[in-house]
């Protein structure tokens, strides 16, 4: 079996993976990448970025029902394959675009994922391949859940790539992707049903904005059922029966179509990495501030598979910033958790930052809690929008804000003026003396931190 060596071997070609590869490259290491699936990671090809350019179709459509007969004469038709080739005029250019930038710093590439062997031997395509140092970046994959009848199950990726609008779908799992595949679809004339085995969804976001959510979302068809353990999943002619408890009960229900939305777990089982004692748990590969194995000194985990990161590609890219310097210069820098918004694409959207109101009433003595719901306000009644609510978090020690929750049409962006405001330890007081444009959403945020609304 052909053998070769490397300083530095890269498992994983998403942004974690290329930053950390492209830094060691370009300071004179030899390094190799792999990947099992297309160059350039799941943000860019089967997440994030493919994503958000078919979901506007669906904001487009709902936005329109919303100022039906308000001035809208005639709802838009969407014409989904040509959306499918808008969408995959942008994912297809992204791997040979990769690789190329990845060849050009003279980085070779392996298009199967490695397994270890031992602490310093890895074996991919036939080849036994050591190496000095190795960074995993392998990313996140669907939950397995493991009933019968699971192999029945699609994902994101059939989501992003179906040819057709189905008639009906259910998803399993309430989290991020079911909430928002379940907006888009539901929008654009599927009839979706969420079984949720939880009391209710989106559990890391305010209760009270999810509820507001969750009332918006049934308006556009969507039906939930909480407290629901799948059982089983049968084929049929046409459909899909999906067998389930509810209070002790067993029910079922059809669909045409049936997703696995149950969360996302790292990407580490076929990697052996039992074989180099790489510690894992739940939440990834175990790292410390260097972004480095606490059990193995030769290897650095970034991104999604490491036990510092929460889902975001900015701050994959940051991680692997981080590890590529470490690997290059010694460890010298360290990872230090920013401040990391979140957002839920459904309509409206969903964010958040800092803390929640447990969390904060746990850490601080007196919290300050702005709370309403504002779908009377100017910004929501001009577009004919009933979601619009807030909650946000204030210190009251120090008039700072340490938690915010926003849902509105223009959450996903407004929320980036308050994460300014938090890394910089701005005051209430001093955020209410800025002057914003008018009439905008951002311009809401000093309304809402008043004692009455």
């Amino acid at each position: 079996m052909e053998k070769r060596h490397y300083d530095v071997f890269v498992i994983g070609s998403g942004i974690a993976g290329q930053t950390a590869a492209t830094m060691c490259a370009k300071n004179g290491f030899k390094v190799a990448i792999a990947d099992k699936r297309e160059y350039g990671g799941t943000c860019a090809i089967r997440g994030c970025d493919p994503k958000k350019i078919m979901m506007q179709f669906a904001d487009l459509v709902h936005k329109s029902n919303n100022l039906k007969a308000k001035g809208v004469s005639k709802l838009p038709k969407v014409k989904w394959k040509t959306v499918q080739k808008f969408k995959s005029r942008y994912t297809d250019s992204v791997p040979p675009s990769t690789e190329n930038d990845l060849k050009s710093e003279g980085i070779d590439l392996y298009h199967q994922s490695p397994k270890f062997i031992s602490e310093s031997e890895i074996e991919v395509e036939g080849k036994i391949v050591s190496a000095d140092k190795f960074v995993i970046a392998s990313g996140l994959m669907p939950r397995p859940l493991p009933f019968e009848g699971s192999q029945f199950l699609q994902t994101s990726d059939d989501i992003l790539n179906l040819k057709k609008i189905p008639k009906s779908a259910t998803f399993i799992g309430s989290g991020y992707v079911g909430m928002e595949f379940a907006y888009m679809l539901s929008t654009l004339g599927c009839k979706v049903t969420i079984l949720e085995h939880g009391g209710r969804a989106l559990s890391a976001f305010d209760p009270f904005l999810v509820d507001i959510l969750i009332d918006s979302m049934r308006k556009i068809g969507v039906k939930f059922i909480f407290n629901a353990e799948p059982i089983s999943v049968e084929k049929l002619k046409k459909n899909h029966r999906i067998t389930y408890k509810l209070k002790n009960k067993t029910k079922s229900h059809k669909s045409r179509l049936v997703f696995n939305t149950a969360g996302r777990v790292p990407a580490t089982g076929l990697l052996g990495l039992e074989n180099a004692n790489i510690k894992t748990d739940h939440s990834g590969v175990l790292v410390n501030n260097y972004m480095q194995s606490t059990s193995q000194s030769t290897v650095y985990a970034c991104g999604d598979v490491s036990s510092a990161s929460v889902p975001l590609t900015p701050l994959s890219g940051l991680q692997g910033y981080i590890a590529g310097h470490n690997l290059c210069f010694g460890n010298k820098k360290k990872f230090e958790n920013p401040l990391v918004p979140s957002v839920v694409f459904t309509y409206p959207h969903l964010s958040m930052v800092g803390y929640s109101e447990e969390e904060a009433k746990r850490r601080y003595k007196s919290i300050k809690v702005f709370q309403g719901d504002v779908s009377h306000w100017y910004n929501a009644k001009k577009e004919n929008s009933q979601g619009y609510a807030y909650k946000i978090l204030v210190n009251e020690r120090t008039d700072e804000i340490v938690g915010a929750h926003l849902l509105g049409s223009q959450a996903h962006e407004v929320i980036n003026i308050l994460v300014m405001a938090m890394t910089t330890n701005m005051t209430v007081s001093a955020f209410k003396k800025l002057i914003f444009t008018y009439p905008s959403y951002t311009n809401d945020l000093k309304s809402m931190l008043k004692e009455d609304v």
